[in-house]
């Protein structure tokens, strides 16, 4: 993939943004903006900021990859202070440090700053863990520079002030990366609202809503007339346009939200922004906070923008393979575009390419490509008059009508 985590302290940066678009990074947050397009800014800051607030009610990605990847996170920034940065801030809210971050502050040896003691000082150097009050605004990047910092960056943007701005499953993917040379192919995703479970679930990207509500215990047959599919959390998501059997997540999808026409509409803002923050009540499931499975889905339909709402200033990814092409999980299936900001994309299951085009390509286990083709088989194949052999009669076959003598055709009444 390009650097490795053990030399990274004698990688230029360049080689650097390199290895990070390589592997298809993009924030895994809810944006999904490449990350390389931030790390190419790397020599001009001097400050890393680590968006561990995960303010979603419903969200335990974060804070579970904090607490049972701690030696993997504190490598990583060693290394990155070693040759990138003065500082690395992890901004946590307060309320979760005794069962989440504790174990990351020791390992990383961690300066830490309560609430009251904001903003850090601006000598600070290493790493430093600054907490914050529980308030859902402070997972807006801006605001929680602000806060950490007293750093005010207006329509800038954070690296205009020295910080790049991460957060922890992006930072995660990076780890992978560097250490073990792995491309972002699947996602940490929840599902939840009005499904009989929450799920915290590992996926492949691509893989279908359908899949994830049969998780959740909702299998498509079982949605109710009026639900509404959102991408996102309670307090920020969007509506999905796309049939549930034809959304595949993408590498920002932190939770496939099911919701009722009516709160849907009720709680839309500007930019179609849905917040039911003030009607969502955690109590209605049990949730967990740690990933209890891995889907395996049949199919996965991945897409070549992350999120298209920052088309035009980001570009789709340009698919190289074909219908019928075999790939294996990792492989490289679409490369950056020539121009603008582009990341690729690799092949998130094994399996066979069953459609491109330049939103999407579709890939195949191979159990489903031979059941598509055993299904193919089934029937007569004929599609045109014939007769039967036996009585005579002029028809066209049912396609379901088995063939038994493969150069005559029999009809029913006559077996």
């Amino acid at each position: 993939m390009g650097v490795s985590l053990s030399r990274l302290d004698q990688t230029a940066v360049p080689e650097l943004t390199t290895t990070i678009r390589n592997a298809g990074i993009s924030g895994a947050g809810g944006a999904g903006f490449p990350s390389y397009a931030k790390w190419e800014r790397a020599e001009g800051v001097d400050s890393l900021l680590i968006n561990h607030q995960e303010s979603e009610p419903n969200f335990f990605v974060d804070k579970w990859l904090g607490r049972t990847h701690t030696a993997a996170l504190a490598a990583l920034f060693d290394a990155l202070l070693d040759r990138l940065f003065d500082v690395i801030v992890v901004a946590a809210k307060e309320v979760d440090r005794d069962e989440h971050t504790r174990e990351l502050e020791a390992a990383t040896d961690a300066t830490v700053y309560q609430p009251d003691e904001l903003p850090i000082d601006d000598t600070e150097t290493g790493v430093v863990f600054a907490y914050t009050d529980d308030r859902y605004e402070y997972g807006m990047e801006s605001v929680l520079l602000r806060i950490v910092d007293d750093t005010v960056i207006g329509n800038d943007l954070p690296m205009d002030h020295g910080w790049i701005v991460q957060n922890t499953e992006s930072i995660y993917n990076l780890y992978r990366t560097l250490a073990d040379g792995t491309p972002v192919t699947h996602k940490y995703v929840h599902v939840d609202g009005m499904v009989p479970r929450h799920r915290f679930l590992r996926a492949p990207i691509g893989t279908p809503a359908t899949e994830l509500l049969r998780a959740a215990g909702r299998p498509i047959t079982e949605l109710p007339a009026d639900a509404v599919l959102a991408d996102g959390g309670p307090g920020w998501c969007f509506s999905i346009d796309e049939p549930p059997d034809r959304f595949g997540i993408r590498k920002r999808t932190n939770c496939l939200l099911v919701i009722d026409a009516e709160t849907a509409t009720k709680h839309t803002l500007g930019g179609n922004r849905i917040n039911i923050l003030a009607e969502y009540d955690r109590s209605e499931h049990e949730m967990e906070t740690e990933p209890t499975a891995t889907i395996t889905p049949e199919y996965v339909r991945i897409p070549m923008i992350t999120n298209a709402a920052f088309e035009g200033v980001v570009e789709p990814s340009e698919p190289i393979v074909e219908p019928g092409d075999r790939v294996e999980t990792g492989q490289m299936i679409a490369t950056p575009s020539s121009t603008g900001i582009s990341i690729p994309h690799h092949a998130s299951i094994d399996g066979t390419v069953t459609a491109v085009s330049e939103r999407c390509i579709e890939i195949e286990t191979d159990d489903r490509v031979r059941a598509t083709r055993a299904a193919d088989d089934i029937g007569t194949g004929i599609s045109y008059w014939t007769w039967c052999v036996t009585c005579g009669s002029h028809v066209i076959p049912p396609l379901d009508e088995p063939m038994l003598d493969p150069t005559r055709y029999v009809c029913s009444e006559c077996r």
